[in-house]
C-alpha cells in the first residue's frame, strides 16, 4: 500500500525521522452497532436498508431516544461519525407523523448547507412529503416566495436568519406556526463575539416562534471541546442532553507531530515550516496518496500552491525567491532606499501598482486550492474532483474543515496549529473515512503555542482543555438585538428576553426609549425608527459602526465590503495592502469622517503589517486576589507573603497606528517601514492582569534577574544628549529626517547601556564607557524603533507577556488576535510592574474572567514551555527573540515564573 510504504520510509529517513517527536497510532476500532429502534417509522427503515444501512451506531440510537423523549440534544462525537443521520432521523420521523411540521437547519457556511442538502435529498424517493430547500443570500428572488410557502425543512445560516427571515416573520407565518425542530450544526463554531450574536438570534427565533404558538426542540452537533453541554445550554438557554460516546468504526489512524529541525541552536531558529510542509506534501504526492493540506490563511494557501505546482517564488518579471530582480542585491533596497529612507519609494510604488496584474491565470491541475473567494461552481468542481480522485492534493483554509463531503482522503497535513484542539481534530479527521488507514501530520511552526503542543501531546489526546465561551448579555451585542427584536415584535409588559429577566430588560428598553429608538405606548415598547436595524448589525463584530470599502478601478465605483470601525485604522490605513477573496487591494485613502476607504486592485509582491503603540488605563477592578510565593524544595530563593496579585476588570485601551512594515510575499523579508499620522482609537473592554509584588522584585534583583528598573544614564545625560543632537545637525543619522517643532529625536546607544553594568551588583561600571560620543547617535522615532528592535535587551516581564499571550488561546478556544497583550514595567497603571491580557472586543466577551480563573494553570504551563525550549537566550518559540544583536530575557522569565508558578521545583 502506498501510504504504508511512505510511513515506513519516514520512520527510517534521516531527514524526517529525527523531527517526529510524536507518532501516535490509534488501532482500528469496530463499530458499536445497534438494531433500528422499534419506533423508527417503517418508511425510514426501508429507505436506510435500500442505502445499505442495516443498523445504527450507538450514539445515533442515544440521540434518537433523547429526541423522542422531547429533550434537546447535543451530539459531540468525532468527524465522519454519522452525526447528520443522528439529527435527520428524528426530524424526518416528525415530518412523517405530522405533514404540517417544519424544521429549520442552521449551518455556519453556505458550502456546508449545499452539501447537507444533497445528503438529505437521498430520502426524497421514499418520503413523498419531503420538501427541503436552501434559503440564503444566493437564493434567487424568484424562488423565495415558493420556498416560504412550501419548504418543510429550511436550510440556512445564522446571518440569513438574522437579516432575511426573522425581520420578515409575517411572510413565514405557517412555517413558524408549525416549527417542530431547530438543528444547529457545527455548534463549536459559535463562540466569542460570533457565538454571542448567534445566542441572541436564537433568543429572537424562540420569541417569534412563541408568538406563533410554537416551542421548537433543538438538536445541536459539535466537534470535541471541553464544554459541549455548557455551550449548547448557553446558546439555546434550555437544558440539553449530551451524547458524546462515539460508536462509529475507525480504521488505523496515525497522528504525527513534525517539528522542523533547529538550524541555529543559540537563537532557537528552526527550518521554515512552510518549506518542510512542501517537502512532506511532495512525498505524499510522489506516492499518489490523496491529501488535504490545511493552512491558516489565504496568503499561506497561495504560497503553498505556488511551491507545490513547481515554480516557487516565480512571478513574471519579479525574480526568483530571495532575489531582488529589479530591486538590487539581497539585503539592499535599491529603488526603495534604506529602512526609514524614502528615496525613490513613491515612484517605485506607483510603478508597481500601475504595472501589477489583477489576477493570475488558472490552469487545470491535480493540485488545487480551496478557500473563501472561490465561486460556488469552483468549489463544487473541487469537491467533486476530490470525491472521484482526479484531484490528488488540495491546499485549503479551514473552509474545508467542516463536514463537507470530500470522500475518504488518505492524509491530512496541518501547516501550523489551526487555533483550537477542536479544529485540529476536525482537520485531521478529513483523512481516513471508514475502515481505511490514514495519517494526519501536524507541522509545528516556531510559534510558542505550536512548540508547547509539540512537547505536550496530552493536549491532543486527553480531554480537550478548551472552553468555548459566549456572552449573550454583552452590552453592545444585546442592545443591537433588542433593537432587532423590537422591530420584529413589540415588547410586552413583564416579558423577558431569553434568560434576561423582565426587570433588567425594562432598563434596557427604557434606555432605547430615551434615545428615541423605541416608543412606549401603554405598557408596550414599539420600534419607532424608519431604519431596518438587522441590516446594520453584523454577527461577526461587536462594533456597531463599520467602514465601507469602495473600489475605484476606472469603472463605476462599487462597494467591496466593510470592516468594523475599531479595526479600520490597522486593516485599511493609507497605503495598506488589503486582501479580499484572494485579490490584493491598495488603500489609497481612509476617511474616518465619512467612514469610507478607497481601494484599487493590484498584484504586488509584498504585503503590509501595521505598527501599533498601545496604552492601557484602569477603569474598574471587578475581582482581585493575592497569590502566594511558590515553595521551592530545592532551596532556590523565594520571597514570603504575596508573589503577585491576579485581577480582572474594566480597562480603556488606546491604540495608535504609528506606521506599517512591508514584507515580501514569499519569504516574509522585511522591506522597510513607513510612518503614518493616524488618530488614536479607544476601546473600553475587560482585561486580566497579574501584578508583581515588591517582594518578588526584590528577590529578582538580588539574583540579577530584573532589568526593568529605569536606566540612570548619568547626572549629565541631558547635556550630553543635546551635544549629540547638535553634532548630528538635529537630523536622523539613518534616514536624514530633521527634527520638527518641539518634538526632539532620540539619542540611541549603539551598544546597549545595560551591557556596561556590572554583572555582580548592577551598578554602572563606567558612565564614560557607555556614554562616549562614538557610542551615541541621533535617530528619528521610526529609525529608533527599528534600532531598538535589533539591539533590545528583552526583559523577563516582556518575555512573560509574550509566553502568556501565546498560550492563553489554548485554554480559551479563541484566536490569537482575540486577545491584546500589554506590559506595564514602569508601574504607571497598576502600582507595580504588570502584564495585561485584554479582550479585543468592546466591553469584553468573557475571556478575562476565564484567565483570572485559570491563572495558576496558565503560569505552570508557561514555565514548562520556557524551560523545555532548547534555545540559549530566548527565541520565537518561547519568550520571543531579543533582536539580531540584543540580549534575550529567557533566564529572567524563568526566574519570574519560578516565583509565581506555585509548584515545587526539583
Amino acid at each position: 500500500m502506498p501510504l504504508e510504504n511512505l510511513l515506513a520510509r519516514w520512520r527510517m529517513d534521516p531527514e524526517t525521522a529525527p523531527n517526529l517527536p510524536i507518532w501516535r497510532i490509534t488501532p482500528p476500532r469496530p463499530a458499536d452497532l445497534r438494531p433500528f429502534p422499534a419506533d423508527l417509522p417503517s418508511v425510514l427503515a426501508e429507505s436506510l436498508t435500500a442505502r445499505g444501512i442495516l443498523s445504527l451506531y450507538s450514539h445515533q440510537i442515544q440521540a434518537w431516544e433523547a429526541a423522542r423523549r422531547g429533550e434537546n440534544v447535543v451530539l459531540a462525537t468525532g468527524t465522519a461519525s454519522g452525526k447528520t443521520l443522528g439529527y435527520n432521523l428524528p426530524v424526518l420521523a416528525a415530518l412523517l407523523e405530522n405533514p404540517e411540521a417544519r424544521a429549520l437547519y442552521l449551518f455556519p457556511t453556505k458550502a456546508l448547507t449545499q452539501d447537507q442538502l444533497s445528503g438529505l435529498n437521498s430520502f426524497q424517493a421514499s418520503i413523498k412529503n419531503l420538501k427541503p430547500a436552501i434559503y440564503d443570500g444566493d437564493t434567487p428572488q424568484s424562488h423565495r416566495s415558493a420556498i416560504r410557502k412550501n419548504a418543510n425543512i429550511l436550510f440556512t445560516n445564522p446571518d440569513m436568519l438574522h437579516t432575511g427571515i426573522l425581520p420578515h416573520h409575517t411572510n413565514w407565518g405557517d412555517f413558524f406556526r408549525n416549527l417542530r425542530f431547530v438543528v444547529i450544526d457545527e455548534m463549536h463554531t459559535y463562540r466569542g463575539v460570533f457565538g454571542s450574536h448567534v445566542a441572541n438570534v436564537i433568543r429572537r427565533l424562540k420569541r417569534v416562534a412563541k408568538f406563533y404558538g410554537a416551542a421548537p426542540q433543538f438538536i445541536l452537533t459539535s466537534a470535541t471541546i471541553g464544554n459541549p453541554q455548557e455551550l449548547a445550554s448557553r446558546l439555546i438557554e434550555s437544558p440539553v442532553t449530551l451524547v458524546n460516546v462515539d460508536g462509529s468504526a475507525r480504521g488505523e489512524r496515525h497522528f504525527l507531530v513534525y517539528n522542523p529541525p533547529v538550524v541555529d541552536p543559540a537563537l532557537g531558529i528552526r527550518k521554515s515550516s512552510t518549506q518542510e510542509s512542501v517537502r512532506l506534501a511532495q512525498d505524499l504526492l510522489g506516492q499518489n496518496v490523496q491529501t488535504v493540506v490545511f493552512a491558516r490563511s489565504r496568503r499561506s494557501v497561495e504560497i503553498l500552491l505556488t511551491y507545490l505546482r513547481g515554480s516557487p517564488g516565480s512571478r513574471t518579471g519579479r525574480g526568483s525567491p530571495g532575489s531582488r530582480t529589479g530591486r538590487g542585491s539581497p539585503g539592499s533596497r535599491t529603488g526603495r532606499g534604506s529602512p526609514g529612507s524614502r528615496t525613490g519609494q513613491g515612484n517605485r510604488e506607483r510603478e508597481e501598482i500601475e504595472n501589477s496584474q489583477s489576477s493570475i491565470p488558472h490552469s487545470p491541475s491535480p493540485i488545487r486550492g480551496y478557500r473563501s473567494g472561490y465561486l460556488p461552481s469552483q468549489r463544487r468542481e473541487i469537491e467533486k474532483g476530490l470525491r472521484d480522485g482526479s484531484i490528488r492534493l488540495v491546499v485549503a483554509t479551514n473552509a474545508l474543515e467542516l463536514g463537507i463531503d470530500i470522500g475518504g482522503l488518505e492524509a491530512a497535513l496541518l501547516v501550523g496549529y489551526p487555533g483550537t484542539i477542536a479544529s485540529t481534530w476536525q482537520q485531521a479527521g478529513r483523512a481516513g473515512r471508514g475502515d481505511a488507514p490514514a495519517v494526519a501530520i501536524f507541522v509545528a511552526t516556531a510559534n510558542p503555542l505550536d512548540q508547547f503542543l509539540a512537547h505536550h501531546p496530552e493536549y491532543f489526546f486527553a480531554r480537550s482543555p478548551e472552553q468555548a465561551l459566549v456572552n449573550p448579555d454583552h452590552l453592545l451585542i444585546l442592545l443591537n438585538h433588542l433593537r432587532c427584536a423590537a422591530f420584529e415584535l413589540p415588547f410586552q409588559p413583564g416579558e423577558g428576553f431569553g434568560e434576561l429577566p423582565a426587570e433588567k430588560l425594562k432598563e434596557f428598553l427604557d434606555f432605547l426609549v430615551g434615545s428615541q429608538e423605541l416608543h412606549l405606548s401603554g405598557d408596550k415598547y414599539f420600534w419607532m425608527a424608519d431604519t431596518y436595524p438587522a441590516a446594520a448589525v453584523s454577527l461577526r463584530s461587536a462594533s456597531p459602526e463599520n467602514v465601507l470599502l469602495h473600489i475605484e478601478d476606472g469603472q463605476t465605483t462599487r462597494i467591496l465590503g466593510e470592516v468594523d470601525l475599531a479595526s479600520a485604522a490597522w486593516m485599511v490605513h493609507p497605503r495598506a495592502i488589503y486582501l479580499h477573496e484572494g485579490q490584493q487591494y491598495f488603500v489609497q485613502d481612509l476617511n474616518l469622517t465619512r467612514n469610507t476607504a478607497t481601494l484599487i486592485p493590484v498584484a504586488l509582491d509584498y504585503y503590509t503589517e501595521p505598527l501599533r503603540q498601545t496604552e492601557v488605563s484602569l477603569l474598574a477592578t471587578l475581582d482581585i486576589t493575592p497569590c502566594p510565593f511558590a515553595k521551592h524544595s530545592s532551596g532556590a530563593p523565594s520571597g514570603t507573603g504575596e508573589s503577585c496579585t491576579k485581577a480582572y476588570g474594566e480597562l480603556q485601551v488606546t491604540t495608535h497606528v504609528t506606521g506599517f512594515r512591508k514584507r515580501q510575499w514569499l519569504g516574509g523579508e522585511n522591506l522597510g517601514e513607513e510612518p503614518l499620522d493616524m488618530p488614536p482609537s479607544e476601546l473600553q473592554t475587560t482585561g486580566y492582569w497579574l501584578t508583581l509584588s515588591e517582594q518578588t522584585i526584590e528577590v529578582l534583583r538580588a539574583t540579577g534577574n530584573w532589568t526593568n528598573d529605569p536606566n540612570d544614564y548619568s547626572p549629565g545625560w541631558n547635556h550630553l544628549r543635546d551635544a549629540v543632537r547638535l553634532r548630528d545637525g538635529y537630523r536622523c543619522q539613518v534616514c536624514g529626517a530633521a527634527e520638527r517643532g518641539n518634538r526632539q529625536h532620540a539619542v540611541h546607544h549603539k551598544v546597549p547601556f545595560r551591557q556596561f553594568l556590572s554583572a555582580a551588583d548592577e551598578v554602572p561600571g563606567s558612565y564614560g564607557e557607555a556614554n562616549r560620543m562614538v557610542n551615541l547617535v541621533t535617530l528619528c522615532p521610526s529609525c529608533h524603533r527599528i534600532a531598538e528592535t535589533n539591539l533590545r535587551m528583552k526583559s523577563g516581564l516582556a518575555g512573560l507577556a509574550t509566553v502568556l499571550g501565546q498560550l492563553a488561546p489554548l485554554f480559551l478556544m479563541c484566536d490569537r488576535d482575540d486577545l491584546g497583550v500589554y506590559t506595564d514595567p514602569s508601574s504607571t497603571v497598576f502600582g507595580h510592574p504588570s502584564v495585561v491580557l485584554y479582550d479585543q472586543a468592546p466591553a469584553g466577551i468573557g475571556f478575562s474572567q476565564k484567565l483570572f480563573e485559570i491563572h495558576s494553570e496558565l503560569l505552570r504551563r508557561a514555565l514548562e514551555l520556557v524551560e523545555e525550549c532548547k534555545c540559549e537566550d530566548g527565541c520565537p518559540s518561547c519568550v520571543g527573540p531579543a533582536g539580531e544583536n540584543g540580549v534575550g530575557g529567557k533566564q529572567e522569565t524563568i526566574a519570574i515564573l519560578e516565583q509565581l508558578a506555585g509548584r515545587d521545583r526539583e
